[in-house]
């Protein structure tokens, strides 16, 4: 009787075939790794290079999605504004009329301002700003146009616009100085509170007036 012939070995499995990284992948990625570099050492460290490096590409990569450094750092600076968005929706959530509303964006924006510093300064860099790239200057009016519509609910008696703009920058001011260290210096305050609360009944009068 004739041997069974021996059956032959199992092929090996045909490695997959690697495929090139989606365009839009490589983009967030590396605008993530921005993110990331801006929140653990500050702005003086997103060059090109060292945000390429972190995302784990050449350092000429960006250039195929950022013409410019400006385009890349706006593309960051837009993510942080869309956080402070978020924050704000969340803050004014939990309030209740306008004032309240008004006082829980604005300590969301103070908050934001101390917990993300390097990402609060490249949002409000002038070259950024003035550069127009990606729309940035356009991503902070709708936090703008919500101050603005409680402003009018809570003081029907001021122009909207011009109270929420006095408000906006005297917060801006109150963030930023409080940030330097100057604030602390010269008041000798131990948190923000009693500055808010200063700003506040300054832009929209006595807290009893507007409820």
């Amino acid at each position: 009787m004739s041997a069974e012939p021996t059956p032959p070995p199992p092929s090996a499995p045909t490695p997959p075939t690697s495929t090139p990284e989606p365009e839009t992948g490589l983009r967030d990625r590396l605008v993530r790794a921005g993110v990331e570099l801006v929140d653990t050492e500050g702005v003086q460290a997103l060059s090109l290079r060292e945000i390429a490096r972190r995302a784990g590409v050449s350092h000429g990569a960006p250039r195929r999605h950022f013409p410019t450094h400006l385009d890349l750092l706006s593309a960051i600076a837009r993510e942080g504004f869309r956080e402070l968005g978020a924050r704000a929706a969340r803050a004014e959530a939990h309030a209740g009329e306008a004032r309240a509303r008004i006082e829980a964006l604005a300590r969301a924006y103070l908050d934001f301002a101390r917990t993300r510093g390097g990402m609060y300064e490249l949002m409000f860099r002038h070259d950024l700003l003035e550069s127009g790239r990606l729309g940035l200057r356009d991503t902070s009016l709708p936090l703008f146009a919500r101050f603005g519509a409680l402003v009018a609910e809570a003081r029907p008696d001021v122009d909207p616009a011009t109270a929420a703009g006095a408000l906006w920058a005297n917060l801006h001011g109150i963030a930023q100085l409080w940030r330097w260290g100057s604030l602390r210096l010269a008041t000798g305050a131990d948190d923000v509170e009693p500055l808010l609360a200063a700003a506040l009944r300054a832009h929209l009068g006595p807290a009893e007036a507007t409820r």
